[in-house]
C-alpha cells in the first residue's frame, strides 16, 4: 500500500503542467431554492490554520498539501478574476465562500478588465497563463514541464500571503474546477484561508450513491438535498432506482405521470448544477419478453420520454429476479429451455442493441449500466462467461462484493471481479442499506469499515445503497466519499469523526455568517454514533463490532468490578461520567443538529434517552451494593429493569423503514449489562 501511495502523489506531482493549461471552472445554471451548496463536511477551527505547521483536515483528503506561507487573510475588498468560461454556478460559490469567511465586498471581473484596489486577488479559471504557472512552480510541489496530465476531476489550489497575497484555484475539467472551490471552502476558517498548495485528483471515476432499496422512497425534497450535498463532498454520481417506485419496476412499460417527469427533470437539472450525473435506471426483468418487438419499443419509449427531459445517463438492472424460466413462450423458441447461460446470452444481446441502437444513436449518453442477476460473488458461471463473452465491454457492470451484504471487500476481491466480468466493475455497496429482514430496529451510523484501500486500482467506481433515512445516510455518504476520492489515504477513524463534525454546525449558514462545529455536539454525536454502530449480514451476525466503544468500558469495569472490592467504588464513577454522556447526548443532538437529522432518527434518540438513564441506574444499584446497602441497591435495579422495558418498546417510525420493529442500540452489550448487573455480587 505504502509503495502505491508513493506512485500515485509522484504522478500527481508529474501532471501539473496540464492542470496549469486547462484551468476551466465548474458547473451550470443557476441556484435553486435552498440548494444545500454551502453544507460541508467540516474543518475544525483547531486544525484549519496552516501557520502552526498543522494542515486543515479537507473531506475527501487530498492526493497531495502542503504548507505553502503563512494563512492568507480575508477582509475589505476581494477581487475575483474568472476566465469567461467559468460557470455561473462555480462563481457564485467562490463568492459566497468569500463573504461567508470575512470579504465586506466581493467583485467579479474578467482578465484584462480593470481591477482596481483590492484587499485580495482570486484567480479562477486561466489557460496557459504565465502568472499562474509560476503561482505554481513557486510552490514546493514538484510540478513539472511534461505533457501528463491531472484525471478529469482534478485541480489544484495555491494559497499564499505575502505582499501581494493570492488564491489561485483551477481544475482540469469544470468539474475539477467546481472541486477546487469546494475545497477552498474547507480551507478557509473566520477571517483567513489555510496557506497550503494543493494538487488533487480522484482515484475512481465514479464516486456515489444508489437509491436502491426497497420501502420507502426517499421524498422528492431529500433527493434535491442529496445531489447538493453529493456535490460538496465530491461525489459525482446518483442512481435513481428505488425498487418501490412502480414505474421504475413494476410498471416499467408505463409512461410516467407529467408530475413526476417533472420531478425527475428537477432532480436531473440539481445534478447537473452540483457536478452529479444523474442516472435513471429502468428494471424491467420481472416481466420483460426479450424476443418481443412491443417489449422492445415499450423499453425505448421509456428510456426516450426520459432522454427527451436531458436525462443521458440510464442503467437497464437484471437484480433480484428469477432467471429459472421466461416470461413467454416466444423466448423459449429463441434461446431454448430456460438456463443460467441462456439468461446471460438474451441480457447481453438486450443490452447491446440498447447501447448501439439507442444510446449510440443519441448525443450526449453515456455509456448503458447494468447490474447482473448473479451480482454478488466472483465464482465463474455459465451466467457470468455468457456476459462476459458476449456483454459489450463499453457497458459498466455493477458488483456487490463477495456476497450482497459482504463481510468486507479487499483487493483481491475486485480483482477476481474484473477477471470474472471482464471489466473493472462498479461497487455496489449494500451498506449502510437497512431494508432486509436482519436490520429490523437498527440505524446504521457507523464508519466506512472493512474496505481495504487500493481498490481503485481495481474498480470502475463505488457507490453505496444506502438508508431508507436519507440525512442519516450522510454519516456513511461522508466515509464513502474519502474513500472513493482517496482510498490510500483513507482513515476511517477520522472520517467518520468527519461526519459528526458536518452534523454539528460546520456549515455555511446564509451568506454572513459561518459556523466551527460545537465540540459538545461532535462528542454528543461520536457517543451516538458508537451506540448506533453496527452492521450485520442476513443471518444476524454481525460484521461491525456493535457499541465497540461502549462495550471497551463495560468490559474495563466488569475486570475492575471483579478485582479488588477497594477499587468498585472508583470503577463505578469513572463508567458513569461515560453513562452521563449516553444519557445527554440526545438532547444535544436535537438542539445541534440539522431537524432532518433529528427526524430521521428520533426514535433512537427516544430510545438512548432511556437506555442512559437504566445504564445511570444501574451504575446507583451497583453503587449501592458497593457500600452494602441492598435495599437502595434492589430498588435501583428495578428501576433500571423498568427503563429498559421502555426502551425496548420504542419503535421505527410506520412507513418509514423497511422492516419496522423495535429499535436496536448498542445490541447485545448495554441490554446483558443492565440485565446481568443485578447479578453481578
Amino acid at each position: 500500500m505504502n509503495r502505491f501511495r508513493r506512485s500515485r502523489r509522484s504522478a500527481v506531482s508529474a501532471s501539473l503542467s496540464c492542470v496549469l493549461a486547462l484551468l476551466l471552472a465548474g458547473c451550470t445554471g443557476e441556484r435553486p431554492p435552498n440548494s444545500g451548496e454551502t453544507d460541508r463536511p467540516g474543518t475544525s477551527t483547531a486544525a484549519s490554520s496552516s501557520e502552526g505547521g498543522e494542515l486543515p483536515d479537507v473531506v475527501p483528503q487530498p492526493s497531495s498539501m502542503i504548507p505553502n506561507g503563512g494563512d492568507v487573510r480575508v477582509s475589505g475588498k476581494v477581487v475575483v478574476v474568472a476566465d469567461p468560461a467559468v460557470e455561473p454556478w462555480t462563481r457564485t460559490l467562490a463568492v459566497r465562500v468569500l463573504r461567508a469567511t470575512g470579504a465586506e465586498e466581493v467583485v467579479v471581473r474578467e482578465p484584462g478588465r480593470p481591477i482596481g484596489d483590492s484587499d485580495l486577488r482570486v484567480r479562477l479559471g486561466s489557460r496557459w497563463s504565465p502568472t499562474i504557472r509560476k503561482t505554481f512552480q513557486d510552490t514546493e510541489l514538484d510540478f513539472p514541464d511534461g505533457d501528463e496530465k491531472l484525471a478529469s476531476e482534478g485541480y489544484a489550489i495555491s494559497v499564499r500571503e505575502g505582499q501581494n497575497p493570492a488564491i489561485v484555484l483551477g481544475g482540469m475539467d469544470p468539474a475539477g474546477a467546481y472541486y477546487a472551490v469546494q475545497t477552498l471552502r474547507q480551507l478557509a476558517t473566520p477571517g483567513r484561508v489555510a496557506g497550503v498548495a494543493v494538487l488533487d485528483e480522484p482515484e475512481m471515476p465514479t464516486r456515489g450513491v444508489i437509491e436502491g432499496f426497497y420501502g420507502s422512497p426517499w421524498t422528492h425534497a431529500e433527493r434535491m438535498d442529496q445531489l447538493a450535498f453529493y456535490g460538496s463532498v465530491k461525489l459525482n454520481s446518483y442512481v435513481y432506482a428505488p425498487k418501490d417506485d412502480p414505474y421504475h419496476r413494476d410498471r416499467w412499460r408505463d409512461p410516467y405521470p407529467a408530475d413526476r417527469l417533472r420531478r425527475l427533470d428537477e432532480l436531473r437539472q440539481q445534478a447537473m448544477q452540483h457536478h452529479v450525473k444523474f442516472t435513471f435506471a429502468l428494471s424491467p426483468g420481472k416481466s420483460i419478453c426479450f424476443s418481443d418487438p412491443a417489449d422492445w419499443r415499450a423499453l425505448t419509449d421509456k428510456l426516450q420520454s426520459l432522454y427527451d427531459i436531458g436525462i443521458r445517463s440510464f442503467s437497464i438492472p437484471f437484480d433480484d429476479i428469477d432467471y429459472a424460466e421466461w416470461n413467454c413462450e416466444s423466448d423459449h423458441a429463441e434461446y431454448g429451455a430456460p438456463s443460467a447461460r441462456a439468461a446471460g446470452v438474451a441480457q447481453a444481446r438486450l443490452l447491446n442493441r440498447l447501447q448501439r441502437e439507442f444510446l449510440d444513436a443519441h448525443a450526449g449518453t453515456t455509456p448503458l449500466q447494468t447490474v447482473p442477476t448473479e451480482y454478488s460473488d466472483t465464482e465463474n458461471s455459465p451466467y457470468k462467461s455468457a456476459i462476459r463473452q458476449r456483454l459489450d465491454p463499453v457497458v459498466e457492470v455493477m458488483w456487490t462484493g463477495e456476497g450482497v451484504i459482504p463481510d468486507g471487500i479487499t483487493v483481491d476481491d475486485a480483482a477476481s471481479a474484473e477477471q470474472v466480468w471482464g471489466r473493472k466493475p462498479v461497487l455496489w455497496d449494500n451498506y449502510p442499506v437497512n431494508d432486509y429482514d436482519a436490520t429490523e430496529g437498527l440505524m446504521m451510523l457507523g464508519p466506512y469499515a472493512e474496505r481495504q484501500p487500493g481498490m481503485g486500482l481495481r474498480l470502475a467506481g463505488l457507490v453505496i445503497n444506502p438508508m431508507n433515512q436519507a440525512a442519516a445516510s450522510k454519516v456513511v455518504e461522508i466515509s464513502a466519499a474519502d474513500f472513493a476520492w482517496n482510498s490510500t489515504a483513507f482513515d476511517e477513524r477520522r472520517a467518520w469523526h468527519q461526519a459528526a463534525e458536518y452534523l454539528a454546525g460546520d456549515r455555511f449558514r446564509g451568506d454572513e455568517q459561518r459556523l466551527s462545529p460545537d465540540s459538545g455536539t461532535v462528542d454528543a454525536l461520536m457517543v451516538f454514533f458508537d451506540l448506533n454502530h453496527t452492521a450485520v449480514l442476513p443471518d444476524g451476525e454481525p460484521w461491525l463490532e456493535p457499541a465497540p466503544e461502549l462495550r471497551r468500558r463495560l468490559d474495563e469495569f466488569r475486570e475492575a468490578w471483579d478485582g479488588d472490592a477497594s477499587n468498585r467504588k472508583r470503577a463505578v464513577s469513572e463508567l458513569r461520567g461515560y453513562a452521563r454522556s449516553v444519557a445527554d447526548a440526545p438532547e444535544k443532538i436535537r438542539k445541534g443538529t440539522p431537524e432532518d437529522f433529528v427526524s430521521d432518527v428520533r426514535p433512537w434518540l427516544r430510545a438512548t434517552d432511556l437506555w442512559g438513564d437504566a445504564l445511570l441506574a444501574t451504575l446507583d444499584g451497583l453503587s449501592a451494593r458497593a457500600a452494602g446497602n441492598s435495599a437502595t441497591a434492589s430498588e435501583e435495579f428495578r428501576r433500571a429493569a423498568e427503563l429498559a422495558d421502555r426502551a425496548t418498546s420504542v419503535r421505527t417510525v410506520e412507513g418509514e423503514t423497511l422492516p419496522q420493529g423495535p429499535v436496536r442500540l448498542a445490541d447485545g452489550v448495554l441490554d446483558d449489562f443492565v440485565r446481568q448487573a443485578p447479578d453481578m455480587r
